[in-house]
């Protein structure tokens, strides 16, 4: 087995739930308490710097997971770059859609406070899912190397 794609695959999906956790407990719990107005000013520049590195991370710490499995890992590594990887599709297909519509209702010269509410409700939500699919991929992958040595 390589271990560089175990060291690969652990940080980024360890780097990948942390900013998720944070985003999900912290961020936007925070932005929405400020007020829906700056919730609403504030989405979409945190969105276009977060989502680049999440989709990099997503995807480095997937196919390491994916590659350590490959090459002889335990069904651990297989089980959590599914987890990972899963994030991507879940982001473009559920969640890019309410962030599309977020960002351009703020663009818009007329209020829409009562949508904008529901949106990041909705978004709030799903984020939490993806942090929660990430922190499974993660505790998975920190587990699957001990698997690993009881099966050699």
């Amino acid at each position: 087995m390589e271990p560089m794609f175990q060291v690969i695959a652990q940080f980024c999906c360890g780097t990948f739930f942390g900013v998720a956790l944070y985003i999900t407990l912290v961020q936007q719990p925070a932005a929405e308490a400020t007020g829906i107005e700056f919730a609403e000013k504030f989405f979409p520049p945190m969105y276009y710097r977060a989502a680049p590195i999440q989709i990099v991370l997503a995807m480095l710490g997937g196919m390491a997971g994916l590659g350590q499995w490959l090459l002889g890992g335990s069904l651990l590594w297989l089980i959590g770059a599914i987890c990972l990887l899963l994030v991507i599709p879940f982001t473009l297909l559920v969640i890019k859609p309410i962030n599309d519509t977020l960002i351009s209702l703020q663009k818009s010269p007329d209020p829409h406070i009562e949508e904008t509410t529901r949106l990041l409700k909705r978004w709030a939500q799903l984020h939490g899912l993806r942090s929660l699919a990430s922190g499974v991929a993660f505790m998975l992958f920190l587990l699957a190397p001990f698997s690993d040595l009881m099966a050699v």
